[in-house]
């Protein structure tokens, strides 16, 4: 068993391509996993990630802040406490609102492929 926490994992900047702008960092939870990548991802205000999917199931937990969680067809408000369920193959956004830094933990099978659809 391996307990982690949160406050005592250093954040590392995390640039790509897929991000809006530049302040984002990430937090690797669980690295030596066999299973599941899980990781906290930080947006600074106003940043989110472009429209990408995954080819398994993705699960946010928001940590922190407000965000937006958004597909095609609508947009919804997220924060702390809230649990988002993507499925495969929707395509997607999410990250923090003009006025607030934004945080969620992400979960996903390890293997799982990203598909960058915006950008």
């Amino acid at each position: 068993m391996r307990v982690a926490r949160m406050s005592n994992v250093d954040k590392e900047a995390f640039t790509s391509s897929l991000f809006t702008g530049s302040d984002v960092t990430r937090q690797t939870l669980l690295p030596d996993s066999k299973e599941y990548n899980c990781n906290v991802v930080n947006f600074g205000k106003g940043v989110r990630n472009k429209f990408h999917s995954h080819d398994h199931e993705q699960i946010l937990i928001v940590t922190a802040g407000e965000g937006i969680i958004a597909t095609e067809k609508e947009e919804k408000m997220i924060t702390v406490g809230d649990i988002v369920l993507i499925p495969a193959d929707e395509k997607h956004w999410h990250g923090a609102t003009a006025d607030s830094e934004f945080a969620h933990i992400f979960v996903s099978k390890l293997g799982t492929q990203l598909t960058q659809l915006e950008e």
